[in-house]
C-alpha cells in the first residue's frame, strides 16, 4: 500500500492493541470524538493503538518532527478476534506480509537501529527485521541561533496546535529523569514548578516545566532569578495571577547542555525522623 497521499487503511480489533512502525519522532493528532474510545502512545519511533469500542472510520495525523511531512492514517475498530499484525510505514521497500523476519524482503537501506533511510516516498507493509549499513545524518542547519529554535520549539508543542509546529531536524522527545516538584529552581517566589516534558537536538536538550502561583498575589517573572545551569531560560509569560485564577500557570524553558537532571540543583533530603521508645 503506498502512499500517494492516501490515508492508510488500519483496522483495528476492540480490546487488541495494533502497533504501527513509523522509525520517527511523530506526533500523533486525532479528533476529541476518539477521546473515550481509542488510546495512543507514541515512543521510540512506534505508535500503539488500542480501540475500548467500536467506531467508524477516523482519521488520525502523523506529524514527522523532523520533516514536517504529515502522514494520514484511516482507523477504523470492530468486535474481532482475529490477531492484527503490526503495521510498519518504511521509506523504500516492497510491500510484504511477514510472519516470521525470516520472509521480510525491502529493498531500503537501513541504519544501526534497523531505521530506513528515507527516499521520498513512502510505503506500507507489515513489521520486518531489517538490517543494513549504518547511514552517518549530517548537522541540522538551523535558521536561529540554537537556544532560540529549541525555546520555540518547545512553546510550539505546549501551545500551538499540530498543524503550527515548526519543523526542526534532529529534535527529538527525550525521557524526563527529574523530580516530580522541583523546588530549587526558583526558591525566591511562591510558586510550584513540575517538568512537563523534553526534547534534545544535538547535545542540547530543552525542559518544558509547569510554573503555578501559589500566593494570593501576583508574581513578575525574572529568568534571571532561575537556580541552575542553564544556557538560556525564557516564561511563556511576563507574570502570574495569584492562585485559583486562569493566569496563575504557565510554562518556563530551559536550555541546558548535555543531560536535563545535572543542571538542576539537587532537592534538599529531608532527614529522617528517629522513632523514641516509650
Amino acid at each position: 500500500m503506498r502512499w500517494e497521499r492516501i490515508p492508510l487503511q488500519v483496522p483495528l480489533n476492540v480490546g487488541q492493541e495494533r502497533i504501527v512502525f513509523v522509525d520517527k519522532n511523530v506526533r500523533v493528532g486525532f479528533p476529541p470524538s476518539l477521546k473515550d474510545k481509542l488510546r495512543v502512545q507514541s515512543s521510540g519511533g512506534a505508535v500503539y493503538l488500542s480501540a475500548s469500542e467500536a467506531f467508524p472510520t477516523t482519521r488520525l495525523t502523523l506529524l514527522d518532527a523532523e520533516s514536517g511531512e504529515i502522514i494520514l492514517l484511516d482507523i477504523s475498530a470492530s468486535a474481532g478476534k482475529a490477531l492484527r499484525e503490526p503495521v510498519k510505514v518504511v521509506y523504500e521497500g516492497e510491500v510484504t506480509s511477514v510472519s516470521s523476519p525470516d520472509n521480510a524482503k525491502t529493498t531500503g537501506s537501513s541504519n544501526g537501529n534497523g531505521h530506513r533511510a528515507s527516499s521520498g516516498s513512502v510505503k506500507s507493509e507489515s513489521a520486518d527485521s531489517g538490517s543494513g549499513s549504518t547511514s552517518r545524518r549530517q548537522a541540522p542547519s538551523l535558521n536561529a541561533p540554537l537556544p532560540v529554535v529549541m525555546t520555540r520549539y518547545a512553546a510550539q508543542n505546549l501551545y500551538a496546535p499540530l498543524r503550527a509546529v515548526e519543523s526542526v531536524p534532529g529534535i527529538h522527545p527525550v525521557p524526563l529523569r527529574l523530580p516530580g516538584t522541583i523546588t530549587t529552581l526558583y526558591p525566591s517566589e511562591p510558586v510550584q514548578i513540575k517538568p512537563l516534558a523534553a526534547w534534545a537536538l544535538n547535545e542540547h536538550t530543552v525542559v518544558a516545566l509547569q510554573v503555578r502561583n501559589t500566593s494570593t498575589r501576583k508574581v513578575i517573572l525574572d529568568p534571571r532569578r532561575l537556580d541552575g545551569r542553564f544556557l538560556s531560560a525564557a516564561f511563556q509569560h511576563r507574570w502570574l495571577g495569584r492562585a485559583g485564577t486562569p493566569e496563575d500557570t504557565t510554562a518556563v524553558y530551559l536550555v541546558v547542555q548535555g543531560k536535563p537532571d545535572s543542571a538542576f540543583i539537587a532537592e534538599p533530603v529531608m532527614p529522617a525522623q528517629s522513632t523514641k521508645k516509650r
